[in-house]
């Protein structure tokens, strides 16, 4: 991985199985990220939220993982690793 580390932003449901497999992937291998399990939120701040996750990802599916400018959509280890230089 590059010296710097990348930005990383997941946006996660606290019941979604792949959303789990997500945030244990990054964890495993020493990734720090920021993570925010939508469903979990209410009012303004899922509003706010969701408007994000609408830019990055139309469908609203989750995971929708964004790393600096590359957006993963859903667990797909491959895609990780590349878009973090470690593939």
């Amino acid at each position: 991985m590059p010296s710097s580390s990348p930005k990383i932003k997941l946006y996660t449901l606290s019941t979604c199985s792949h959303c789990s497999r997500t945030k244990r992937f990054f964890e495993e291998n020493g990734i720090p990220v920021e993570f925010t399990d939508v469903d979990l939120l209410s009012g303004e701040a899922r509003e706010r939220v969701m408007d994000e996750v609408r830019k990055l990802n139309p469908d609203c599916s989750f995971p929708t993982i964004c790393i600096n400018d590359i957006v993963v959509v859903g667990f797909n280890e491959e895609r990780l690793r590349k878009a973090l230089g470690k593939s």
